[in-house]
């Protein structure tokens, strides 16, 4: 099939992860097929070979500044108006390329489009955590049984409680001028959602699960909730839409929540 081009995905790699082969193996499986473009600021053979086997093409990021750096390389690096930055340790679904760019087609002026996940730890999938069921509440509650939202208040409504919006699945609309932070370790997306949310352009939000995320110790995630980086950064975020003591009252609730389910935040 000929690849579609008005969107396409770039797979941000670093190192040599063991889950990488099956991320490509998924996105050269879709059924409306998407160029493939893997960046990485860390070059190396395992990721050459790979991109060649599923037919991505490999870009070098010449400089090692960290994730917000490399999602911007990636998003730079992309040809086509219309960008998923596949997560490296992820896999995206069969008909992820074809419900995304059927939602495009509806919504010519999305700035964001975003699915459904569901989380698998090695080959299993999980049952659907407490954390997953609250993200869940809240994008009903900002979209309100609707697939889109278009004002300012109700794009910003589905992350006044945290970052509902799951960043492996996010279509992104290069003309928005959008770029992460790169100040931040982890909430890059919350941070980038937000300001999305202030700009014109509608966010689109498909209920079907169409990534399989993968849960991990070795996740840059799990990591950073050990070091406490990932509280800090929380507290940063709340405070961008509540007044001070709510904020801190929110970061609170989910300082709690990764200390009693470290493994289930995503």
């Amino acid at each position: 099939m000929t690849p579609t081009p008005d969107h396409c995905f770039v797979v941000p790699a670093y190192g040599e992860s063991p889950y990488l082969a099956s991320c490509l193996e998924s996105l050269a499986a879709q059924t409306n097929r998407s160029p493939v473009v893997v960046a990485t600021s860390t070059p190396n053979a395992y990721i050459t070979k790979l991109a060649m086997r599923y037919g991505a093409n490999v870009v070098a990021n010449p400089v090692r500044e960290g994730i917000g750096s490399d999602w911007n390389f990636a998003l730079e690096s992309a040809p086509a108006r219309w960008v998923t930055l596949a997560h490296q340790d992820d896999i995206y679904m069969p008909a992820f390329s074809k419900r995304t760019l059927q939602a495009l087609a509806l919504h010519p002026d999305a700035s964001l489009v975003f699915t459904d996940y569901r989380e698998i730890e090695n080959t299993q999938q999980r049952p659907i955590s407490p954390l997953l069921r609250i993200k869940h509440l809240l994008l009903e509650l900002a979209f309100l049984g609707s697939n889109h939202a278009s004002s300012r208040f109700f794009k910003t409504n589905s992350l006044r409680f945290g970052c509902a919006i799951p960043c492996p699945s996010a279509t992104i609309n290069r003309e928005s001028g959008l770029r992460f932070d790169t100040g931040l370790r982890v909430d890059l997306d919350w941070d980038a959602w937000l300001s999305l949310a202030q700009r014109p352009g509608t966010f689109v939000y498909l209920r079907e699960p169409l990534i399989q995320h993968r849960v991990h110790q070795g996740s840059e995630t799990t990591s950073a909730i050990e070091t406490g980086c990932r509280q800090r950064e929380d507290a940063m975020m709340f405070a961008r839409v509540w007044p001070r003591p709510i904020a801190n009252m929110l970061a609170s609730a989910y300082r709690a929540s990764y200390r009693s389910n470290r493994t289930a935040i995503s």
